[in-house]
């Protein structure tokens, strides 16, 4: 398997070996917070799951809240979040070591389906994967979470106003000279990432009236947050939608009006024996679906990149924030 993006800064988690049958994930350190729900219910007493999730902080977060919920609603939960490499946790659900892992439906369509084509609404991409997924791989994609964790290009707020872009067609029609990019170098060089875009967009790479190759600057992701934020040396960086950064240094997310980049929906990836086993799982991963949005994942994600808090103490305040748990 192919990870979906190298980005972020991989969550460093002390790991506690666990035995886990075959496919040699650990726990991650922490783990969940025990915790009731605020009914004090226990929909899944009896059940035993085990949760997976990749290393990257979002993934470990999604993973974090849903095996906190789920042990809340009674469950006997294993916590195997944080699992190194994506192809790990991946594998593990696969051989059935594993029965709940958030995928994006994006990663699914290319990466694992190796599927080219271009579907631009995220509804229609997801009942794509959810119908392959499980008619070869007996695996439930559930309803998807209300964000969309995709690429996208960003100003920061004062070169956005000054420049007048809402979005990527208005860049394409700025002076060349004002058509600078930051980009990382998997981006640069993917088959559905930046020369493509350019080219979608009418400003072709090292093209006539395009972008000049000296206009593009490559660097490390982590890096171009900052570069776009002080505009040196481009006016627009390569984001993430949810990444906690964006939020707080300010930056201007611009549309992509021309729907180019594919919907990475987050969405919760259950056994199908598992989700007819206890079909309840269907309405507790929904609750946590429905109040995930873009805006939330990048706060979410910033209390633990940015200010460097604890996955499982974030995922718990979220949900008795949301009244879910006490």
């Amino acid at each position: 398997m192919i990870a979906r993006r190298s980005r972020l800064l991989v969550l460093l988690v002390l790991s506690v070996v666990l035995l886990a049958t075959g496919c040699g994930l650990v726990s991650s350190s922490g783990t969940f917070k025990k915790t009731s729900l605020t009914d004090g219910q226990k929909p899944l007493s009896g059940a035993k799951l085990v949760v997976t999730s990749k290393s990257f902080t979002e993934g470990v977060l999604l993973g974090k809240i849903t095996a906190t919920y789920l042990a809340a609603a009674g469950a006997d939960v294993t916590d195997l979040t944080g699992a190194p490499g994506s192809a790990s946790s991946r594998q593990a659900q696969l051989n059935g070591d594993a029965d709940i892992l958030w995928e994006y439906t994006g990663t699914g369509w290319v990466n694992y389906h190796n599927e080219t084509e271009t579907i631009a609404d995220p509804q229609q991409l997801w009942q794509r994967v959810h119908d392959i997924e499980k008619k070869e791989n007996n695996l439930e994609w559930l309803a998807p979470a209300n964000f969309n964790d995709t690429y996208a290009f960003a100003a920061s707020g004062p070169t956005a106003a000054k420049l007048n872009v809402k979005s990527l067609s208005d860049v394409a029609k700025l002076p060349v000279n004002q058509r600078t990019f930051c980009v990382d170098d998997e981006f640069f060089s993917r088959s559905d990432g930046f020369v493509p875009m350019l080219k979608a967009y009418g400003i072709p790479f090292n093209g006539p009236n395009g972008v000049p190759a000296g206009n593009v600057t490559r660097m490390d992701a982590g890096v171009i947050y900052t570069s776009t934020a002080k505009s040196a040396p481009c006016n627009f960086g390569m984001v993430y939608t949810t990444d906690g950064r964006v939020k707080k240094l300010k930056l201007a997310v611009l549309d992509d009006d021309k729907k180019f980049f594919l919907p990475y929906s987050g969405t919760a990836v259950v056994r199908e024996s598992i989700v007819a086993k206890y079909p309840q799982l269907r309405q507790l991963i929904g609750v946590i679906s429905q109040r995930l949005t873009e805006s939330l994942m990048q706060d979410l994600n910033g209390r633990v990149d940015i200010d460097g808090e604890d996955p499982s103490v974030v995922a718990y305040d979220w949900l008795k924030s949301q009244k879910l748990v006490t």
